[in-house]
């Protein structure tokens, strides 16, 4: 059955994606009957999906177990290369990580969570590990409170409605009236702060990326570890050197889709 009553959606498609979205952590490899009862999808159709996506690349079999393939990354990696995220933002996440020793990540929102598509990483030992296409539950992170922050009130309503499919339980689990007070803070401020809200040891500062209307398109943060790094030093150190760097890649991001472009046809 269709899922919205559309008669454009495409259900087949949508079970495909339903698949490739299953491998979560802890579950990198499955068989069949594991990828059937994760999607809720019949064994014949699990199984011709998962045939399907063999063949295509996406997905390999090994006796009965199915796993991911390198190849899935080009479907992630299409939408960065396309909104010219990366290139634009890599040279100011190595300037900030120089200057203060610590790790620095972009992340866009994809309903309740966070999802990382760019990141310069420092060598340390933290609770959870972070790479790209990683994704945490947003009202927990600092970077999850600023893209919050910056929703419509009945988009935010929509958004914090939905499961989280991040597969991890942050250690904050706030009510709604904790959350927009949080979200009032951020937006009067303009940064968002967590301190082991989503992990043991885990700290971070974030601030928002706008494009050349205003609109936050993304936020970068300075991520560290609580046994190194003390709250006053992530906000009076760290924090002026975040908002630099985020109005910077907001500039530089606004340059690049004003930029003059016009394609012609050959002939």
């Amino acid at each position: 059955m269709r899922r919205d009553g559309n008669p454009e959606f495409i259900e087949a498609l949508a079970r495909g994606l339903d698949v490739l979205r299953c491998f979560e952590p802890g579950r990198a490899a499955m068989s069949l009957s594991e990828v059937a009862a994760a999607t809720e999808l019949a064994r014949p159709t699990a199984r011709r999906i998962l045939i399907t996506l063999e063949q295509l690349g996406y997905v390999r079999n090994d006796g009965g177990a199915f796993s991911l393939t390198p190849r899935v990354l080009e479907l992630g990696m299409a939408y960065i290369g396309s909104a010219g995220l990366w290139e634009l933002a890599r040279p100011h996440l190595r300037e900030l990580v120089r200057q203060t020793g610590e790790s620095c990540s972009i992340a866009q929102l994809d309903g309740p969570d966070i999802v990382y598509v760019a990141r310069v990483a420092v060598p340390k030992l933290v609770t959870l590990a972070v790479t790209i296409g990683t994704r945490f539950p947003a009202v927990a992170t600092s970077l999850g409170k600023v893209l919050l922050a910056a929703l419509e009130p009945e988009e935010l309503d929509r958004v914090l409605a939905e499961p989280s499919r991040a597969g991890v339980t942050a250690r904050w689990q706030p009510e709604r009236d904790e959350i927009d007070a949080a979200l009032r803070e951020v937006r009067a401020r303009g940064w968002a702060v967590t301190d082991e809200q989503l992990a043991l040891g885990i700290r971070s500062v974030a601030a928002p990326i706008r494009d050349g209307e205003g609109r936050t398109v993304a936020a970068v943060n300075v991520n560290a570890h609580a046994a190194e790094t003390s709250l006053d030093t992530l906000v009076d150190h760290h924090l002026p050197l975040l908002l630099r760097a985020a109005s910077a890649i907001g500039s530089d991001w606004a340059a690049w889709h004003d930029r003059p472009l016009e394609t012609v046809a050959e002939g």
